[in-house]
């Protein structure tokens, strides 16, 4: 139960007590079921907000919760990465770009451009009522994390903040997370195949493009890296329902 406590300590803004995981590696395990807490949170956040009957409204206030709850950590990342993988000439470079605390050019326009992809898609499945789509995002999002540090190596020689997460983190961790995930997703999808497979395809794009161009970049994984991973597959995932429900009408 240590390992919940990390990944609740480290993926939310909750308060929780108890001690931290010896390995932060073993938190991974948890890291869909913290997941599926935020989605849960954020699909409710929207889903009590749609009483005005004002999607749009209530597409924000599910963006505003996902930041709120995680302290902004992945949006984060996903700043330093666009700075760092296009503002950067090579591995060295790119790697202190995205250790600047400061945003860039790169990151602010990144951040403008998936807050209303986020937006537009969210206001589509509140209108829907596809909450078991924003819910599902959100822990396919936590999946990617898992997925990227227990395949690619961690990229700084000297650690850093995710490399705990990191190092010892392996194909067990990558079963049991994908496993979780799955019955979590077979629940929310009543057992339907179709939703259920186009969210997963989805994801592993998210999944194989992250970590392709993280190879290619710096040559492994950070937790900006993680971060970014998580907030494109939630766009992803999110995007993918909205289509698939769209392609049906």
């Amino acid at each position: 139960m240590r390992g919940l406590v990390t990944a609740l300590r480290t993926l939310t803004v909750l308060p929780i007590p108890g001690k931290e995981a010896v390995r932060f590696c073993s938190a991974l395990h948890w890291f869909p079921v913290v997941g599926l807490l935020l989605g849960l949170i954020q699909a409710g956040a929207g889903y009590l907000s749609m009483a005005a009957g004002w999607s749009e409204f209530a597409a924000a206030v599910v963006l505003l919760a996902g930041v709120l709850l995680t302290r902004g950590i992945h949006v984060d990342g996903f700043a330093d990465v666009a700075d760092g993988f296009f503002g950067g000439g090579n591995v060295e470079r790119r790697l202190r770009i995205m250790k600047d605390p400061a945003v860039g050019s790169f990151g602010a326009l990144s951040l403008v451009l998936l807050f209303i992809f986020k937006w537009v898609v969210l206001v589509k499945l509140i209108s829907l009522g596809l909450y078991d789509w924003i819910v599902s995002g959100v822990v396919l999002a936590r999946l990617s994390q898992v997925l990227l540090a227990s395949s690619l190596p961690y990229a700084r020689n000297e650690g850093g903040t995710a490399s705990g997460f990191v190092d010892g983190a392996g194909p067990l961790h990558l079963v049991s997370s994908v496993s979780i995930s799955f019955i979590i997703l077979f629940v929310l999808f009543n057992g339907i195949f179709l939703p259920f497979g186009f969210a997963l395809l989805a994801a592993s794009v998210s999944v194989a493009f992250s970590g392709f161009l993280s190879l290619k970049k710096i040559e492994g994984v950070t937790g900006d890296v993680l971060g970014a991973s998580s907030e494109l597959t939630e766009a992803l995932v999110w995007g993918a329902g909205a289509v698939f429900f769209m392609s049906l009408c």
